[in-house]
Parts: C-alpha cells; structure tokens; sequence
C-alpha cells in the first residue's frame, strides 16, 4: 500500500452519547459527521482543547465504541462485525497514562507475550525471544534487564515504551496515539517522539497523535487536523496549518503556545490579538443540536449567519482546507 492511499478512515461518523438520572433523555452531541484519512507512513495531529471529541474519534476508528452514525473503513472497505477480531489486532492504541494502561500485578515477559499469543502465531518456544526482540525495538536494552520487571519497578518513559512495544506485538499497520508525551517528564518527551518517529520510518506504521500541544504537532506531525466541538474546522500540511492558520480557532490555539520559529506576523495571522482569551472562556455546548458554526458562540467575527448556516469547506492548497464563513 503507497502512501497516498488511505489504510483507515472516518467516513462521516458522529456519536452521540446518552445521559442518564436527572438528564435522562439529553444526548452529548460528541462528533458530527467527522472525515478523517491516515495513510500509511503518515503521522497526522489531532489537535483541540479538552473535551472536542479527539479520544472518541481514536476509541471509534479502534472499534472500542461504535459509531451512532457513519461508518469506520480499513484499506477502503467496511470494517463487518466478523472483521473486528483481525481490527484490534491491526489498530492499536497506545494510552495517555503509563502508570495505569499496564497492569502492575504482572511482569514485562506476561505483558508483551499475551498479544504474541493473541495475535499472532509465534510458537511458545518462540515467546522469550520475541519478546527480547520487542524490547530492543522501544530502545530497552540490554533486554533481559527488563523482562522479568513489574511495571512498578520502572520509570514513566520506561512505562510508555513498554506500553508501545505492547501494541507492536500485534503487528499493526496504525498506531493511534492518545496524547502519548503528556503525563511524561518534558526531558523525555521527546525521546518517545523520537521512537515513534523512527518506528513509522522503518515500519511504514500509519500514526495519529493526539495532544492538546499545537507546537509538538508542528515537530513530529506531516498533517494537522484541528477539532471542536466534535467538529473537524480545519485541515492541511503542518506548516501551513501551523505559519498561515485559516479558522479563528487555529489561531486561537497557536496564539496561546509559545513556538519561537513562528512568525509575529504572518498573512491571515494579523487578528490574533482579537481573540481574547477571556472572551472565549466559555466552553461549547454539547448537549444541544449542532447548527451553523460550532465555534460561532466565541468567534470575534461571527456574524448572523454563523449561528445559523453551517460553513462550506473552503480549500486553499492541495490538502489545506478550512470551514469558516470568513471566506467565500
């Protein structure tokens, strides 16, 4: 499979979630007719503040929850229920929080030889070896100094490697990365960036990551897709996202991270300063019908219309597209 063609994709998927006790009856209105493409070799960011649905779209595309509409496509087609066993195997996810995604009651040799087991066909003669081999991928070496210790014995960025080199035990052709870095020391953080990096180089893993960091996209993404509300606003190649942002909240989001190689002026970025960020305090609703633009309710230029009518995809380069009444 080339690079250009997708491996996994949503294909305009939307959740909605039911609430239960005293707001039996309401829905959160989690994602709304989402499309999202990775293809192999590609690392794209997921970027949005908490809460915009980025951890229900990677639950979904790994078959954790199933979409309320929509559908979720491998290598093009349908994934069929007699297909999901083959999904979890070619879709793995790895987790925010090392210190809880493995189990501290069973040691690093248990952890890593259960999805040998699961996934593959590696003879038990074989496990130990295997193992070792996993072990040298994520850069833990000398491996035998590791694969009889409990997680407890080891330390975050140690964790999280074992936690990666667990979803390559299954062979998978898509990493999806839940905000990996972030509950790691920030000396490490770019060293498990790094890993992943190397692994899609020489694996040709297809990988989403997600964060709520805008500059560390910049640095190990080739795409960025930015989320609201449940809502994909904006799309294209890291460095136009990221130097010539198009929709208000991209700014939004790039104004409040410090990036030394951005511009302080650049075209398209000359309103920053009307974003105030107390303006925008107020987080969206989700309970109610999405109608018109999800980020209207805080956009310094919304007009009627924006509350209203839902804005067109408006495209500016190959891959580069934004939906925003701002543009004709």
């Amino acid at each position: 499979m080339s690079s250009t063609e997708a491996i996994l994709e949503a294909v305009a998927v939307t959740k909605r979630i039911p609430l239960h006790g005293r707001d039996r009856g309401r829905v959160v209105h989690a994602l709304n007719g989402v499309d999202l493409t990775l293809r192999r070799g590609q690392i794209l960011a997921l970027v949005g503040e908490s809460g915009s649905g980025k951890s229900t779209l990677a639950r979904l595309l790994a078959l954790g929850d199933l979409p309320t509409g929509g559908e979720i496509r491998f290598a093009g087609k349908p994934i069929r229920r007699a297909d999901r066993r083959a999904h979890f195997g070619r879709v793995q996810m790895v987790l925010q929080d090392p210190f809880s995604s493995l189990n501290n009651l069973h040691r690093v040799r248990y952890i890593l030889s259960r999805p040998l087991r699961n996934f593959g066909r590696t003879p038990a003669a074989d496990l130990e070896r295997r193992v070792l081999d996993l072990l040298e991928r994520v850069n833990l070496t000398p491996a035998d100094d590791f694969i009889d210790k409990y997680p407890h014995e080891l330390s975050g960025g140690q964790r999280q490697r074992i936690a990666i080199a667990r979803a390559l035990a299954a062979e998978p052709a898509v990493l999806l990365g839940d905000e990996p870095v972030s509950m790691l020391d920030v000396s490490i953080r770019l060293d498990i960036l790094n890993l992943l990096a190397e692994l899609r180089n020489r694996d040709g893993l297809a990988m989403l990551y997600i964060t709520h960091d805008i500059a560390s996209a910049r640095y190990f993404a080739d795409e960025i897709s930015v989320m609201y509300a449940g809502h994909i606003v904006e799309t294209g190649p890291v460095e136009q996202v990221t130097q010539d942002p198009k929709h208000p909240y991209t700014k939004l989001l790039l104004a409040a991270s410090p990036d030394p190689d951005r511009p302080t002026a650049s075209s398209g970025s000359d309103d920053l300063d009307d974003l105030d960020e107390e303006d925008l305090a107020e987080p969206p609703n989700l309970l109610a019908e999405p109608t018109g633009c999800p980020f209207a309710h805080r956009c310094p230029h919304a007009t009627p219309t924006c509350s209203t009518e839902a804005p067109p995809t408006h495209t500016f380069t190959t891959g580069h597209w934004t939906r925003c009444w701002l543009y004709p």
